[in-house]
């Protein structure tokens, strides 16, 4: 579904942004620190947007609520031990989008808690209330769907690090049919099933822990 609201597209763009390029920072930054340097080489070692966003991918999640970024390229012959440090590396993707949703919603808390929301401009501080909401839930849902065991999803790179070399060949024959299953959650509600109930929950405990 198309979602073309101007106003909506500004108080998403920086959750999107910040969640994209963390993301793939983190990703980076853990790969560096496990011993590949593949990252560093290439230019993603940085918080600076430009090397991690795909322009592409940035407008499709404006207008689709579906977009990718520019994915960190890992060489895991690097590690000392592979398995384990590529799990490492594809779980702090989806955590520092964890932490981020986490962070802006004390953020949030702060900024309600010292006065300002009333010491400003009512429409300006809406906005940025609305902003740390939306940041807040964005990167809930990059989190729990980047979880998912789907290609070329962490969580496909993580199950595949978890199952035994016997049963490696049947997981990648599946991968064949990743494109179809992203596709099909994207395009039906298979998504208001799986994901939004998880970040529903996982908003509603963090703002109820918060007294937000």
């Amino acid at each position: 579904m198309l979602h073309f609201d101007p106003m909506e597209i500004l108080l998403t763009l920086p959750g999107i942004i910040i969640g994209f390029v963390f993301h793939e920072f983190a990703h980076a930054y853990a790969a560096v620190k496990l011993g590949d340097s593949t990252p560093k080489d290439q230019g993603r070692l940085t918080v600076d947007p430009l090397p991690h966003l795909d322009v592409f991918g940035l407008i499709l999640i404006v207008i689709t609520g579906f977009g990718w970024a520019r994915p960190v390229q890992v060489d895991r012959r690097n590690f000392k031990n592979p398995r384990r440090d590529d799990i490492m590396v594809s779980l702090t993707g989806p955590m520092i989008n964890l932490a981020i949703a986490f962070f802006f919603a004390i953020l949030l808390k702060l900024f309600i808690v010292a006065g300002l929301p009333y010491r400003m401009n009512e429409t300006i501080a809406s906005g940025i209330t609305a902003i740390a909401q939306h940041t807040v839930r964005i990167n809930l849902v990059l989190f729990i769907f980047n979880l998912l065991p789907i290609h070329p999803l962490d969580g496909f790179h993580i199950l595949s690090n978890m199952v035994h070399y016997t049963n490696l060949n049947r997981l990648y024959r599946l991968k064949y049919f990743s494109r179809f299953i992203l596709i099909a959650i994207i395009i039906t509600p298979t998504a208001s099933y799986i994901i939004t109930p998880l970040v529903d929950s996982i908003y509603k405990g963090l703002f109820t822990l918060l007294a937000l």
